[in-house]
């Protein structure tokens, strides 16, 4: 999760995240070369007295200035268009999990088992326990088994909602009247928090989300407690 005075992303838990760190990265490159060769041509118009006065009507300069932005912007879109459609690719979840956003609080329910749903709340700062977190903590943790394919499916009962968890590379909106589509994989155990990323209404800061991660031999055993 986020700490104190943390300016980059969180730490990637899952293989998209993982491709949209590398994605940032690159682009940030071909910006930050763009920038150095916008800065170098000021500062030499600026500093040298020699001018050549056929240069700005040349041909071959006119070519160069109109190829070069379109083979960035394809440096840039191929990788991108790439992870869309990893994004999008779901192929034979082991698990689906329903969530449904309401006026302040998650709903899940696990599809795959009957009666296995219930609601999370945020726990309220006076029933915090040493070393949760304020705001991030829930009465029900969301539990998912590791190395195994998820889907999401994402609605709201009410308003718009977004179930956001940035460590997984998650953010897709939950819409009323529309069931949204996401895929959640990651090979570390651990417990990962997310917010409500969608302004919803006067509690919007209080709608936290946390799942816990852990191995399938975990994951079976608290199915059988909970069930």
């Amino acid at each position: 999760m986020a700490h104190a005075v943390q300016y980059g992303f969180q730490d990637a838990a899952a293989p998209i995240m993982e491709e949209l760190l590398y994605f940032h990265d690159h682009t940030l490159m071909i910006v930050f070369m763009i920038s150095s060769l916008v800065l170098y041509i000021i500062s030499l118009m600026l500093s040298t007295e020699l001018t050549h006065t056929s240069t700005m009507d040349a041909q071959e300069v006119e070519t160069v200035w109109t190829i070069l932005p379109a083979v960035i912007l394809i440096l840039i879109a191929l990788p991108s268009l790439r992870i869309l459609y990893m994004m999008d690719e779901i192929e034979t979840p082991s698990l689906t999990l329903k969530t449904v956003g309401h006026q302040w609080y998650w709903s899940y329910e696990y599809t795959d088992y009957d009666k296995l749903c219930f609601d999370s709340y945020m726990t309220p700062t006076p029933d915090l326990e040493p070393g949760d977190l304020r705001l991030l903590e829930v009465d029900n943790r969301v539990v998912l088994p590791t190395e195994m394919s998820i889907r999401m499916l994402i609605t709201s009962e009410d308003v718009l909602h977004s179930w956001t968890v940035p460590a997984l590379g998650i953010k897709t909106d939950a819409i009323p009247g529309r069931l949204n589509q996401a895929t959640l994989m990651t090979s570390r155990v651990g417990i990962y928090y997310g917010q409500c990323s969608e302004i919803c209404g006067a509690n919007h800061s209080y709608m936290p989300i946390v799942l816990e991660l852990v191995p399938l031999k975990y994951f079976e055993e608290w199915l059988l407690k909970t069930l």
